[in-house]
């Protein structure tokens, strides 16, 4: 909340609570709506050593303690970043201040070979059903706004599985699957409640979102409504976070919960509040300094939602996963140097993300996780943590790796399929027989296996950028890192374990080891459904939609005139049956490579 941003009325006492404590809780919400009037949302001052008070103020009196009666499910809390690069977290090297992502993966489990996907959607998509891309029909691009297009109806939901054992579900930030029809808003896919943008970005502030000239609108809901009382210039980053600690004085903690909180940040466009810019004067690049600020606020938010965590009786029980969705845009002020390429790409810069395990529950604290972990396996992991069922009849392509995480054994993963996009640019240079008969290497692709990443078509935007590039001392060593694409390749292999930084081909040393990884991309390719990537839709203009971006799509039946005679009602179907089977006959599918058009 904006310093000065109305604040809300306190949380009422959770029913859970005793007589005996409701003296206590008075104490809290006093303390708590006066700390939201003088900072704008609930924040126990911004260095991490105040959290030791936490525990001082429950042996006081002034909070509730934590309940001794705990459900054997634990808390699930997964806090998904927006567009954080590589390098901008402290205990990467970065300049920007992190110091409570620091504390938290210190005292849990880093991850430091953990894959996500290049851009918004298909990440999240993999996340909440545990499916590649190329099973969901969402290989190409982003969801979005004006497409007839969603998370397919027919995939069960990770808060849909979680609700099914007793789980209350709560979604606050940014949902960005689709949502041209009521069915694929959030509260129809398992969440109890949902608080937050249906859109990839948006104003932090206003919370509106031009997707082209005269097709803007508002992009802030309240479960399946447009929420035109949170219209109040409050940053989005706090807004949220005080919605979490709203949800969580309210809701016993003796009953397991799920928390999907999806902040906005660091995604463009560029904006923080301004008292977040005074440790990074000294950053002369403008957009770096912006985005400093933004990972600041967000980073300070995480502090506010582990201290909620803990003052309503949680913690003990709970496990916090912290990701970022993507790699960072460095045109946007992200890094993720020394890694190659940016947000969009394939290469490591693109998806190979920030991420961390905190828990009490977790084995082995303090430990680092080398081992091969992707954004799929959270399904799994968290079904069976939440002592869930996953239907046998269901294929997904993530793994249980809870035991890989916190006991350090051996991840059961042994490859990813980053992706294969069908429709994305073709590579001029690819061909079949620059695959060896067994791949067109025009088609954008990359698969990981073990030790070996092979990339294949255009993967993508592809130099280094190292944080001198943000400085006032010039781009020199920027362009020095450059690397062109036109020198005819469209297959690069690399020894990801020696060289993640991909700096040295081994396509031509080891052909061997191309033909296995193209044999396994055509394997994958082989279980693909149609890309699903409709045309714009111009009933979504909000201005048909009193001005708020949200469904729009109806069902339309039309009624069946009459035939006038047999003749005439036979022809009809005739025509009807010639035109069904050339729409069945896919004429864009090449090579066992579908594209769906509708």
């Amino acid at each position: 909340m904006a310093p000065g941003a109305p604040a809300g009325p306190a949380p009422p006492p959770p029913a859970w609570v005793g007589p005996g404590k409701m003296l206590a809780m008075g104490a809290l919400a006093a303390v708590w709506v006066l700390s939201l009037l003088t900072y704008g949302y609930l924040s126990w001052g911004q260095g991490l050593e105040e959290e030791e008070e936490g525990p001082l103020r429950a042996q006081s009196g002034e909070i509730p303690e934590p309940s001794t009666t705990a459900t054997s499910q634990p808390h699930l809390i997964f806090i998904l970043a927006d567009d954080q690069g590589f390098r901008d977290v402290g205990y990467h090297g970065s300049e920007i201040k992190t110091p409570t992502l620091d504390k938290l993966a210190a005292e849990g489990v880093k991850l430091e070979n953990y894959y996500v996907q290049p851009i918004c959607t298909p990440s999240r998509s993999q996340f909440i059903t545990g499916k590649y891309q190329i099973h969901t029909g969402l290989q190409h691009s982003i969801i979005r706004p004006t497409q007839p297009n969603c998370l397919p109806l027919d995939n069960a939901t990770l808060p849909q599985k979680l609700k099914e054992v007793g789980y209350s579900t709560h979604m606050v930030g940014k949902w960005h699957l689709g949502f041209y029809r009521k069915e694929c808003m959030p509260t129809k896919r398992g969440f109890d409640t949902f608080f937050g943008s249906l859109l990839g970005s948006g104003d932090y502030y206003t919370h509106y979102k031009c997707d082209s000239p005269g097709m803007c609108g508002y992009d802030l809901y309240e479960n399946d409504n447009a929420a035109w009382d949170y219209d109040n210039g409050i940053y989005s980053t706090q807004m949220y976070t005080q919605r979490v600690q709203q949800i969580l004085a309210s809701h016993d903690p003796r009953k397991p919960i799920f928390l999907y909180i999806a902040y906005q940040a660091v995604h463009s466009p560029l904006q923080a509040p301004g008292r977040y810019f005074e440790h990074y004067r000294s950053i002369i690049n403008i957009n770096r300094r912006r985005y400093a600020a933004m990972l600041s606020c967000l980073d300070e938010a995480i502090n506010n939602v582990t201290l909620a965590l803990k003052t309503y009786g949680f913690y003990n029980n709970s496990i916090i996963i912290y990701s970022s969705d993507n790699g960072g845009q460095p045109t946007a002020g992200g890094s993720n140097w020394p890694l190659r390429g940016s947000k969009g790409t394939y290469w490591e810069g693109g998806i190979r993300a920030v991420g961390f395990v905190h828990s009490p529950l977790l084995k082995n604290k303090g430990t680092v996780c080398k081992e091969l972990v992707h954004i799929t396996d959270w399904y799994p992991t968290l079904i069976s943590l939440a002592e869930g069922q996953i239907d046998e009849d269901i294929q997904l392509d993530g793994y249980d790796v809870w035991e890989t995480i916190s006991e350090g054994l051996r991840s059961p993963r042994v490859d990813i399929l980053h992706n294969i996009d069908p429709i994305y640019t073709k590579a001029k240079n690819g061909s079949w027989a620059a695959g060896y008969g067994i791949w067109n290497t025009a088609i954008q692709s990359a698969i990981r296996v073990q030790h070996w990443k092979l990339l294949t078509g255009n993967p993508g935007y592809s130099d280094w950028v190292p944080p001198q590039s943000f400085s006032n001392l010039g781009p020199n060593r920027w362009h020095n890192e450059r690397i062109t694409l036109s020198t005819g390749k469209s297959v690069w292999l690399f020894n990801i374990t020696a060289d993640p930084y991909e700096r040295v081909d081994l396509s031509h040393r080891y052909p061997g080891i191309v033909k296995q990884l193209l044999r396994r991309l055509s394997q994958f390719n082989k279980t693909a459904v149609p890309v699903r990537y409709p045309p714009k839709d111009p009933r979504s203009n909000p201005r048909l939609n009193g001005g708020v971006w949200g469904p729009w799509y109806k069902e339309e039946y039309k009624k069946k005139k009459p035939s006038k005679n047999k003749a005439e009602k036979k022809q009809k179907k005739s025509k009807t049956k010639k035109k069904q089977q050339k729409a069945g006959s896919f004429p864009n599918c090449r090579a066992g490579v579908c594209h769906y058009r509708g």
